[in-house]
């Protein structure tokens, strides 16, 4: 029996960085794949998981980096996919996911072999993600049509890496099979 999480990365997110309004663009059109992973997820009892960079305020939590996001110009981004109060979240400070994150504990104690990838960036943290999650022997999904990008040709190329190196399966975020035990 395979037991899967939906890991949510960077998208509680302030858009402040140099190449924030090609992001947002692409937010905003995956934007509703994205809330629909989340919703079903969280209707079939999936555990949630939010891994999302603290924009270096080394002292804050969650909450905080929410409500920082949340009174910015781009809450309307976030809104739609924010934390519950249930939701589980790993602050992170590097790319990847696992990087110095207590994830990967996180995951054994839960029995979590297999993790669904979404969120920003495809060809960054998506990318380096993936790769850890592979080297860990989890089983990756990434639903392809739920990660946004900066540069369009670099995450074709990612996702294309992510398939063909780390066994990753693209998916599309309506696929129905995404949730549950096989």
């Amino acid at each position: 029996m395979v037991v899967k999480a939906l890991i949510v990365v960077d998208m509680i997110n302030m858009y402040d960085h140099p190449d924030a309004e090609i992001l947002r663009k692409s937010v905003e059109e995956v934007l509703p794949n994205v809330r629909r992973l989340i919703e079903r997820a969280r209707a079939e009892d999936v555990v949630v998981i939010y891994a999302n960079d603290n924009f270096g305020l080394w002292r804050s939590h969650h909450d905080e980096l929410l409500d920082i996001v949340l009174s910015g110009p781009h809450a309307d981004l976030v809104t739609p996919i924010r934390p519950q109060g249930d939701s589980l979240f790993v602050v992170k400070a590097r790319h990847s996911i696992f990087y110095d994150t207590p994830l990967e504990y996180l995951l054994r104690q839960r029995g979590i072999d297999s993790v669904l990838l979404c969120g920003q960036v495809t060809e960054q943290c998506i990318l380096y993600s993936a790769l850890d999650a592979h080297i860990r022997h989890l089983d990756v999904e990434v639903a392809e049509d739920a990660c946004a990008s900066i540069h369009g040709d670099l995450a074709s190329a990612a996702l294309q890496m992510m398939e063909r190196n780390m066994q990753a399966r693209l998916v599309r975020s309506t696929d129905a099979a995404l949730f549950g035990a096989e």
